[in-house]
């Protein structure tokens, strides 16, 4: 297997540089497989090996006047090799290198994403343990619900975190499939062996049935698995900006020594990589409805899908990698301020306990609906006013001190229920 991709940045691995080296990669692997089976001298390939490279400026010279990016590609090689060059590229086609090379290209993209994923998983990992026990109020509609702990809140991301792993790892052998089939695929003029001797240098798995090019389902399938991991980030970006808010202030960005938040106002500081975050997924989005109509083309090829992947795959590739490198520096530095967790879920006296003081009453022998009449009662009475106490009111309530004692009433505001089952939750993450 051809280990040619180890490069740190997702930018380097679309650059044109990357481009060509993978269609050389694809050529030679082709070469030695013809030579393998006895259809190319041994010291032609040799040859090439030796020889074989190209230049980025003299491929973009030749193209001007050709008009045809592999045979300018072709042209420039020739240049280098000389005579060994008649037996490059026997017997195939133009997507024969394109797809394949495109497919190494998105096979290390993808790892790339998987390794920056599983940096992010570990971070919020960290965060969710470190704050299992962090009491915070839940919230449905983005009205206070009932207590809940950061770190269940954190753990729900983690879930998603490992289920967009899955995703990546399928994603990558999906993505992994190569052709050596020729025009129109039929394998007229090249050996299928060709293509299986091929495919198994370059780490790749032969196209079950390509016609002139690998199928664009497999091209849309990466672009709309990248949109759903961003879908994932730009949901936890959106719950920072909201626990960010300056009525919750829950949890904070960090915010570096000497950043500034506004040119007008001093004071500010602002979610900015959360809401990059959340911006960027849009971006993503944006390119699955290409993505999907790249797949139907004319007949057995035709190339209205090349513009498009062009500036496609290396933008989409890039945006989430940068993505997933700044939700985790986000998570790594990301300020959590329990005792406003803790104000905020008291507010109003405790309203977010209703539910443990109807179930009180009706376990002391009141029906549901008169339970619920003197439950909610008092807490709309508290509701929204200042100095409003939920508690205080059922104290002072003898339809509710008449059933509940002080000490089974106390009860009902403590958030050690809430968290007496998660546990189960950590278990199946592994926290």
């Amino acid at each position: 297997m051809i280990e040619r991709y180890t490069l740190p940045e997702m930018g380097a691995l679309w650059s044109e540089q990357a481009k060509f080296q993978s269609w050389l990669d694809v050529e030679i692997a082709a070469t030695e497989a013809n030579c393998e089976l006895g259809r190319v001298p041994a010291e032609a390939v040799t040859t090439i090996k030796a020889k074989a490279r190209f230049s980025v400026e003299r491929i973009l010279e030749i193209e001007a006047e050709v008009r045809h990016d592999v045979i300018a590609f072709l042209t420039n090689v020739n240049e280098h090799v000389g005579d060994a060059g008649r037996y490059i590229h026997v017997g195939m086609t133009s997507s024969d290198v394109l797809d394949t090379g495109l497919a190494l290209q998105m096979k290390a993209s993808v790892a790339l994403l998987r390794a920056e994923l599983d940096q992010l998983a570990d971070a919020l990992r960290a965060l969710a343990s470190q704050h299992k026990g962090t009491v915070m109020i839940g919230r449905s509609h983005a009205i206070h619900g009932e207590p809940i702990s950061f770190g269940f809140k954190v753990a729900g991301w983690l879930a998603e975190v490992e289920r967009n792993r899955e995703r990546l790892e399928r994603l990558e052998r999906v993505v992994s499939v190569g052709q050596i089939s020729g025009a129109m695929g039929t394998y007229a003029n090249t050996d299928p062996q060709v293509e299986a001797i091929a495919c198994a240098k370059l780490g790749l798995e032969p196209d079950t049935a390509s016609t002139q090019v690998i199928a664009r389902d497999r091209h849309a399938e990466y672009v709309q698995t990248l949109a759903l991991v961003g879908a994932a980030l730009e949901r936890f970006s959106t719950e920072i900006r909201n626990l960010q808010r300056t009525d919750v202030l829950e949890v904070e960005e960090n915010f570096a020594k000497g950043q500034k938040g506004s040119s007008a106002m001093p004071h500010k500081r602002n979610p900015i990589r959360s809401e990059r975050i959340s911006g960027l997924a849009r971006v993503l989005r944006s390119y699955v409805v290409a993505a999907l109509e790249n797949c139907a083309l004319w007949h057995e090829r035709d190339i209205s899908h090349s513009s498009v992947e062009r500036m496609m795959l290396p933008d989409c590739s890039a945006t989430l990698h940068f993505m997933l490198r700044e939700m985790t520096e986000v998570v790594k530095g990301l300020g959590v301020y329990p005792d406003n967790m803790a104000r905020n879920m008291n507010v109003y006296g405790g309203v977010v306990f209703s539910q443990r003081v109807l179930l009180a009453l009706v376990e002391a022998g009141i029906n549901r609906e008169d339970a619920y009449r003197i439950v909610q009662r008092n807490a709309h009475s508290a509701w929204n006013k200042d100095g409003g106490n939920f508690r205080a009111n059922l104290e002072a309530d003898a339809e509710v001190t008449s059933k509940l004692s002080a000490q089974h009433l106390a009860e009902c505001f403590s958030t050690d229920l809430h968290q007496a089952n998660l546990g189960v939750i950590w278990q199946r993450l592994g926290i």
